[in-house]
């Protein structure tokens, strides 16, 4: 069984940054793929980047593209998300999930969650 932890939330004033972090318990691959949700107010979970564990592919959501990288570490088994130049539009519960595969349909694992709050 697989368990997710994050840590890393808080609240920050726009063009600030914050680094989320998401240790994972139980036994990975390195064909999983370790990704970043969020759910901000009023609007859907949306992915928000994702990593195969291989370390071979990563994809990002246009709306972080160059403020945001995702990436991880095999020996601790934590995923981070570094995030810069946040924006109020940032925040929001930022959760990390596992999938088996990049073809995998779902994720099937997932964090508590973690609170980002950015003040303009």
């Amino acid at each position: 069984q697989v368990q997710l932890v994050e840590s890393g939330g808080g609240t920050v004033q726009a063009g600030g940054s914050l680094r989320l972090s998401c240790v994972i318990s139980g036994p990975t691959s390195p064909r999983n793929v370790m990704a970043w949700f969020r759910r901000t107010p009023g609007n859907e979970r949306e992915i928000v980047a994702a990593l195969e564990w291989s370390g071979e592919h990563s994809i990002y959501a246009n709306f972080v593209k160059g403020r945001f990288t995702i990436s991880g570490d095999n020996v601790k088994n934590t995923v981070f998300l570094q995030m810069y130049r946040l924006k109020p539009d940032d925040t929001g519960v930022y959760y990390c999930a596992v999938a088996e595969h990049r073809g995998s349909p779902r994720y099937d694992y997932w964090g508590q969650g973690t609170q980002v709050s950015v003040s303009s």
